[in-house]
């Protein structure tokens, strides 16, 4: 038998999730079994799977003793730097500014510098984060952006604030504000534009069809040319769906290639400006919460990210 007492971090969530976080060693159709069995208990009464734990409930699991190990926590986060460039805090949410050439999380390879392990590193050592008093949760990011991509990426510090601006991002209450260089004025100086999106996983690359088709996604881009320089043209971009190099494929789509994109950019212009690595920065984040939300003070915080290198060719 063990027993959890849920904490803020564990309130709110399905009882069956928090199962599986806390006890991973137990296979799921081994969960399911004690549920029908009556073997799962929420202060000491029988509950349905689907049950919602509050803050303060005791949860007893009456497995067997080697079934019955808690999660061990991956302390792997300590082996990389815990500096980051804080653009936001506060006790809910960090907004840190992401560099160029730094993963968001770990891609595969054996290194520990992410920059979900920097901030797990940094809240650490502010005693904000524990690892041995959390059953079901860590420090997550609610948005990423790909390796070559810098910008503002924003990270939930308890698990309130993870439901919470996950639901606003899904919502469309989290307003995304991109600034990029393209090496091709696209075809009007503002505008916002919808096309068809399909991922090829095996290749890590997207495809774009101006028209519907089986497998594809819809896409909205809104784009405006704020300045322009030597060919050049200083572009924001505002995402109304956020699907994968979306902003890289679909401005490519319309002949308006990022400089320094080597996947979906125009190679022969990026030698020429000597530019190999993409000039795309997320910029600015709005929030328009719901007024019900805990998370509703952010709708009074324009949060802006630090000036990216790029806008130097426009100087």
């Amino acid at each position: 038998m063990v027993t959890f007492i849920i904490t803020p971090n564990d309130s709110g969530q399905r009882i069956d999730k928090f199962i599986s976080k806390a006890l991973p060693d137990i296979p799921k159709s081994m969960m399911y079994r004690l549920f029908r069995k009556k073997d799962i208990k929420i202060n000491g009464k029988k509950c349905d799977i689907s049950a919602k734990l509050q803050e303060g409930d005791t949860v007893t699991v009456y497995v067997k003793q080697e079934l019955s190990a808690e999660k061990k926590h991956d302390m792997n986060f300590l082996k990389a730097p815990d500096s980051i460039e804080k653009i936001y805090e506060d006790e809910n949410i960090l907004i840190v500014y992401k560099p160029v050439g730094l993963d968001s999380h770990s891609n595969g390879t054996n290194t520990a510098d992410t920059l979900i392990n920097r901030i797990k590193h940094y809240l650490y050592n502010k005693g904000e984060y524990i690892p041995e008093s959390e059953k079901s949760f860590s420090p997550a990011l609610s948005s990423r952006l790909d390796r070559n991509t810098s910008g503002l990426v924003i990270s939930a510090k308890n698990a309130m604030a993870l439901r919470e601006i996950n639901t606003a991002i899904k919502c469309g209450e989290v307003h995304k504000i991109y600034r990029c260089v393209t090496v091709s004025p696209p075809p009007k100086d503002k505008d916002i534009i919808t096309a068809y999106h399909r991922k090829d996983d095996a290749r890590n690359i997207v495809r774009i069809s101006d028209t519907a088709q089986e497998g594809f996604r819809e896409i909205k881009t809104g784009y405006e040319v704020i300045r322009r320089k030597n060919g050049l043209c200083l572009v924001e971009v505002t995402l109304f769906t956020g699907r994968t190099h979306q902003i890289r494929a679909h401005l490519a789509h319309i002949k308006a290639h990022i400089l320094g994109d080597g996947k979906y950019g125009n190679i022969s212009a990026n030698k020429r400006y000597g530019v190999f690595r993409q000039a795309l920065c997320a910029y600015s984040l709005k929030f328009d919460i719901r007024a019900n939300s805990p998370l509703f003070y952010l709708n009074d915080i324009d949060i802006y990210a630090t000036v990216p290198d790029f806008e130097k060719l426009f100087d």
